[in-house]
């Protein structure tokens, strides 16, 4: 059984880390029998109007778990993960659907409207419905970004990788055939779009970060020579990078 489990607002301007490495290291807190699938940081809606700390993101934890039985344990420890690692001053909020949630497409629909418009505490419980939604401190706005976060990610069609399988483990430059025995897809999105070979090279530029594209860690890739490719919108590797750890 697939959980979504979203964070959001765990941190502030001055923080030495964000939500994505919170929700990273949430790996390490999973019940026995429950495995982490990736983290996708997901971009919501930057407005004057949106009150947050640098960019507007959340990050969702997707879970394989037994069964449902391990539900409430997730819960209990996602919210004793937010005690011990938000940051004091920031508004945590968590939230928490499996696949098999019959209002999870309230959840989908509420995770698109974040990304175009200001939308409130009250439509975010709303949208929730029967999943857990709850705050953990300050104005409990976090409730927000966990819950599009949610939504965004259980659409499969929203947002990037910042965890997924040994993702700060490969080399920079790197196979085909390499990323899609790690399951990532590789796709050129070039106009003529030819397929990229297995033994054709992906330059990373060491920072690999797939998009979930139909349920699956995709790379978009450009031509950059024969049997050579370049991963899209890629950026340099920075330590102090807090948003993603």
């Amino acid at each position: 059984m697939r959980v979504y489990i979203g964070f959001d607002d765990t941190d502030t301007i001055d923080a030495d880390r964000g939500t994505g490495k919170l929700v990273r290291w949430f790996e390490q807190e999973l019940p026995e029998g429950c495995t982490l699938w990736g983290v996708v940081r997901q971009q919501l809606l930057v407005d004057p109007a949106i009150p947050y700390t640098s960019h507007n993101s959340s990050a969702c934890a997707v879970i394989d778990a037994p069964d449902a039985s391990l539900v409430s344990k997730l819960v209990s420890r996602a919210v004793q993960h937010i005690e011990k690692h938000s940051i004091p001053g920031s508004d945590p909020g968590l939230c928490l659907s499996s696949e098999s949630n019959s209002d999870l497409s309230q959840l989908i629909a509420f995770g698109r409207l974040c990304t175009a418009r200001v939308v409130t505490q009250k439509d975010a419980i709303h949208a929730a419905a029967s999943a857990h939604l709850s705050g953990h401190g300050g104005t409990n706005d976090g409730i927000i970004g966990a819950a599009a976060a949610v939504g965004l990610t259980a659409s499969g069609w929203s947002g990037r990788f910042i965890e997924f399988q040994n993702l700060r483990g490969f080399p920079q430059k790197i196979s085909v055939a390499a990323l899609e025995q790690s399951d990532i897809m590789v796709v050129s999105i070039d106009r003529h779009a030819p397929v990229p070979a297995p033994e054709d090279i992906v330059d990373t530029k060491g920072w690999l970060r797939p998009r979930l594209w139909g349920s699956q860690p995709v790379l978009p890739v450009v031509s950059a020579g024969q049997n050579l490719w370049d991963a899209v919108a890629t950026q340099k590797r920075n330590g102090n990078n807090k948003q993603e750890g």
